[in-house]
């Protein structure tokens, strides 16, 4: 089988660590064509823009891509292209498994939940303004469509991997009628799953909760702005984001990224961690069908962090992205 998949390398770290994941897929025995395309800081220097057409039309045409970090400026400078990417391609699910790896320490055992995040609206809409002098308007936007979307694809995703509890994250204590739609829309689908237990809690509650012990947990499912801080604070809980996967999908696309950010202080010195970005990648081959390639590396992964005898230095180690890359092929 001949796979065309999309490669966004991305800004500062991410051409190293996107080309460890390139070899790392690669080296599973799989014939794929990359169609490498340029998205991000890069691109606005080179093309006038951060995401060219081109780009979209890679991935309309390939359907699937893997995505390295891209630089997004803080207060100012041009919109995310990550939430534009989102947006143009309708990738209204971000999927962000966390769990507990060997050889990690950290203060938390048996970490094993997924955070489902609706990818496309609520306060990442971008509808900001400043009417007057001072003061900013930002508007939240939820729709039924989005939430019923959202919703179906966790459930219809739990159904197929075997997870049986679903925990629906909100703050209708103060966004009644926002997160009202969200729970009554979230709560009727749940009623098409009835072996699957669904509950709901405060977003202040399961902080708290996370905090006390996170392995109660299962999946949460979630509006924008809460997956957004609820899924970097559980990565937080296994080790931080230089370890976890992401993906972004659709009804048609699905795009598989590192979700750590460009780390351009540390760019061209050959230090970046590559893991998050090659685990993004074996979701990306479970996603396509190959499931038994997926499951190598992840295995490869969770061996070579299992002996820590060839860790990047933000895990304790000394190695090198190539040393790293190495060290999993070798485990394949």
């Amino acid at each position: 089988m001949k796979y065309g998949i999309t490669l966004i390398p991305g800004d500062g770290i991410g051409t190293e660590v996107s080309e460890a994941a390139v070899r790392v897929v690669e080296a599973c025995g799989l014939d794929i064509q990359w169609d490498r395309v340029e998205a991000g800081a890069g691109a606005l220097e080179r093309h006038g823009t951060t995401l060219p057409e081109s780009v979209l039309d890679s991935i309309r045409l390939r359907k699937v891509a893997l995505k390295g970090p891209l630089t997004t400026p803080v207060g100012e400078g041009f919109v995310s292209v990550n939430v534009t990417l989102r947006k143009r391609l309708e990738l209204y699910v971000s999927l962000r498994p966390v769990n507990t790896l060997p050889g990690v320490e950290t203060p938390y055992k048996d970490v094993d939940l997924i955070v489902f995040r609706e990818n496309t609206e609520g306060l990442y809409s971008g509808l900001e303004h400043e009417p007057v002098d001072g003061v900013v308007e930002t508007l939240r936007m939820s729709t039924r469509g989005a939430s019923e979307r959202l919703a179906r694809f966790a459930f219809n995703w739990c159904r197929y991997e075997g997870r049986r509890r679903v925990t629906l994250v909100h703050k209708a204590t103060d966004f009644k009628i926002a997160d009202g739609l969200f729970l009554d829309v979230a709560h009727r689908v749940a009623t098409d799953y009835p072996y699957i237990e669904t509950s709901d809690i405060l977003m202040t509650h399961v902080c708290m909760e996370l905090a006390k012990d996170p392995s109660r947990f299962d999946v949460l499912v979630m509006e924008n702005l809460f997956g957004d801080i609820l899924s970097d604070l559980c990565a937080g809980l296994v080790g931080g984001l230089g370890l976890v996967p992401g993906a972004n999908l659709g009804d048609r696309y699905a795009v598989f990224e590192a979700v750590h950010g460009s780390a351009p202080d540390i760019a061209g010195k050959g230090v970046a961690n590559p893991i998050a970005l090659i685990r993004s990648a074996a979701l990306m081959l479970k996603h396509i069908g190959e499931r038994g390639a997926a499951t190598r590396v992840e295995r490869s992964v969770r061996l070579l962090l299992e002996r820590g005898d060839v860790l990047t230095p933000d895990l304790g180690g000394h190695a090198t992205t190539s040393e790293v890359t190495d060290a999993i092929i070798r485990e394949l």
